[in-house]
This record gives structure tokens, C-alpha cells and sequence, in this order.
């Protein structure tokens, strides 16, 4: 009998539960030594040779997909001198006008050769011939460089303030339409949007 307190009941003992196994990983912890030994690797491989070959083999890969870009117009593989929707649309809008550039390079092996007959021949008309290979020049980066300023007007307009694109679009100019790298992808007056 309990003076103070409750009458005790027949509580059943509490079973006792089983220990948690114990969950390590099975190996002792490496030392710092031993982890910075196993995480050392040489900077060049033990065989330098088969490293060149692998090299060469990745930049030939590399130039043969610029090379195909360059023919094909693909922009994810293009040099990064073409890349980009600017050099693409001033490449598009060169290809699509007549310029007078691209006439430049066989006039002049016709005045050259002009030349060599008439220094034979009259020698006095040799400096009219050099005034006309002159001209022509003249002409030829004239046109060039104001296309360009007019090219630079579109750009600004649809892509806001650009930079270099002058060069660019004279150089394009001055070649011959199927010497042009990367290949035209418009023909003549198919102006970009």
C-alpha cells in the first residue's frame, strides 16, 4: 500500500532496443599525406609524343571544321573575325550589292598587261595606262568605303552603335564575289532584313 503516490499497475517493462549498428566506412581516415599523393597527377603525361599527336589531331579537327564553316556559312564553327549577327548582316548586305571591288583584280591584269605591250609600243602611252590603273584604285576604294558608310547606317539603326565594321565591309568589297571567304549566302539583291 502506498501512502503518498499511486498504486502501482501492472506496467510491462519496456524491452530494451536493439543498438544501432555502427555505420563508418569501413577504413580508417587517409592521412593528408596519403590523399595529397593520390590526388597528385603530373602536369605533363609520361609520354609527350602520344600528347603531340593528340594535340595535332584536335587542332586539325578544328581548322577542318573552320574551314567547313567558312564554306558552308555555319556560325558556331566561323573564325572569331566573322562571327557574330554584325559581320553576318555586313556580309549579307556586300554580298547582295554589284561592287565595283570586285571588278578591281582582273582590270588590273588587263592594265598591266596593257602596259607591257604599250611600253613596246609607245612608250609615251605607258603613263596614260598608269593614270587609268590609278583611277580605277581610286574608283574602286571610293565606292568601297562609301558603301560602308552606308552599311554602318543600317547597322546602327537595327543594332544600335557598332564599332569596326568599316574595315570589314571595304576588305569584303575589294574581293572577287566567288573568292570571298566565308562564301556568299545571298545572291545579288537579296538585301538582309
Amino acid at each position: 500500500m502506498a501512502v503518498f503516490g499511486r498504486k502501482k499497475q501492472d506496467v510491462p517493462a519496456p524491452t530494451p532496443e536493439p543498438e544501432p549498428e555502427p555505420q563508418g566506412k569501413g577504413r580508417p581516415t587517409p592521412t593528408r599525406k596519403e590523399a595529397q599523393a593520390r590526388n597528385r597527377r603530373p602536369i605533363i603525361s609520361t609520354d609527350p609524343k602520344v600528347d603531340r599527336k593528340a594535340a595535332k589531331a584536335a587542332v586539325r579537327e578544328e581548322r577542318a571544321k573552320m574551314n567547313q564553316a567558312l564554306m558552308t556559312g555555319d556560325e558556331r564553327h566561323l573564325p572569331p573575325a566573322h562571327k557574330g549577327p554584325v559581320k553576318r548582316y555586313i556580309r549579307d548586305s556586300i554580298d547582295a550589292r554589284r561592287m565595283l571591288g570586285e571588278y578591281f583584280f582582273p582590270l588590273t591584269i588587263v592594265i598591266i598587261v596593257a602596259l607591257f605591250m604599250v611600253n613596246n609600243l609607245a612608250p609615251e602611252l605607258a603613263m596614260l595606262v598608269i593614270l587609268t590603273l590609278y583611277v580605277v584604285v581610286l574608283i574602286a576604294l571610293a565606292h568601297s568605303i562609301w558603301v560602308s558608310f552606308k552599311i554602318k547606317k543600317e547597322l546602327t539603326a537595327k543594332f544600335g552603335p557598332v564599332r569596326g565594321t568599316h574595315m570589314y565591309a571595304v576588305a569584303r568589297s575589294m574581293q572577287m564575289r566567288r573568292m570571298r571567304l566565308p562564301k556568299p549566302q545571298v545572291k545579288r539583291g537579296e538585301f538582309p532584313s
